[in-house]
């Protein structure tokens, strides 16, 4: 049974065009889904619809098997986690009591509350003696990424909801983060969407890229399928990703290996073209387990 499913979902707004229109999508247990398009293309909608902020005028949204319009709504967001660009951390709140938010909503213990904390501070790379105590404004954009994320998972929900939490970022901490994800996720396997408007990192950090565009699912499937479609809606967003200048000079962008792909090329069968230095360094990300590898990540 798929964690979430989308069956034959439409939405739309009566002064506007339908956001999204015969859209069709299963995500399994454990898997990272990246959500592609440009802006207006239903991307968010998506992820509104799973925690049940809208409800689908036309087909069924399913979370674990059970309609969302059968979920008691309060329930249903508590078993979500929910990480946004802006993160959105209380201001009047430490860092402790930013995370503790929906364990005290729950009613744990004190010492329940106070022990994860201290294991989410540590498994995003921040000591609790050093940072529970600080205010939000007292860290980087980064720090607060990371305690977003944190929050998020603070009551272990089994489905993670991520809207282009790293663009705000700048590139070097927006790297970090992307492999700091991909920590966490080889470690706890939740079922994750992550919205994105940036290919690269879809292919770097998902499972499976599915595109939409103007409402509609045009692709779905592993980076290493994505970068050899020839569908041209699917090669615009390839061709944006970015390359050091005069790399790969007179080739097309879009031909270029994928961070993903280049991990599973041999499982293709066939030969990987030249990378760029962009992907040489990606790619040496060790593999999890969902890829085929082994051991741990290392920062």
């Amino acid at each position: 049974m798929p964690a979430i499913e989308f069956d034959d979902v439409g939405y739309g707004r009566a002064d506007a065009a339908r956001v999204l229109e015969h859209f069709n999508l299963s995500i399994e247990t454990g898997e990272v889904m990246a959500l592609v398009g440009r802006s207006g293309a239903g991307k968010t909608t998506v992820l509104k619809l799973v925690n049940r902020l809208l409800l689908p005028q036309n087909g069924r949204v399913r979370v674990e098997g059970r309609d969302t319009r059968d979920w008691d709504p309060i329930r249903l967001r508590r078993s979500v986690g929910y990480v946004i660009q802006e993160v959105g951390l209380f201001p009047h709140m430490s860092v402790s009591g930013n995370i503790a938010v929906v364990p005290r909503l729950e009613g744990w213990s004190a010492a329940r509350i106070a022990a994860r904390v201290d294991e989410l501070l540590e498994l995003i790379g921040l000591s609790p003696q050093m940072y529970g105590t600080r205010w939000p404004d007292e860290l980087s954009g980064g720090q607060r990424q990371r305690v977003g994320v944190a929050r998020a998972l603070a009551a272990d929900p089994p489905v993670l909801l991520m809207d282009e939490p790293f663009g705000a970022l700048d590139p070097v901490t927006r790297a970090e983060l992307q492999v700091e994800f991909r920590r966490i996720q080889d470690r706890l396997r939740k079922t994750v969407i992550i919205v994105t408007h940036d290919m690269g990192e879809a292919l770097k950090l998902a499972d499976r890229v599915a595109i939409l565009e103007e409402g509609r699912l045009i692709a779905c499937d592993r980076p290493d399928a994505i970068v050899k479609s020839t569908d041209p809606r699917v090669r615009r967003l390839l061709n944006t990703i970015t390359l050091l200048p005069g790399a790969n000079e007179g080739q097309p962008s879009a031909e270029r290996e994928s961070p993903r792909s280049s991990a599973r090329s041999s499982a293709l069968g066939g030969e990987a073209p030249s990378a760029s230095p962009e992907a040489e360094s990606l790619r040496s990300r060790p593999r999890s387990s969902a890829d085929g590898g082994g051991g741990p990540i290392r920062l």
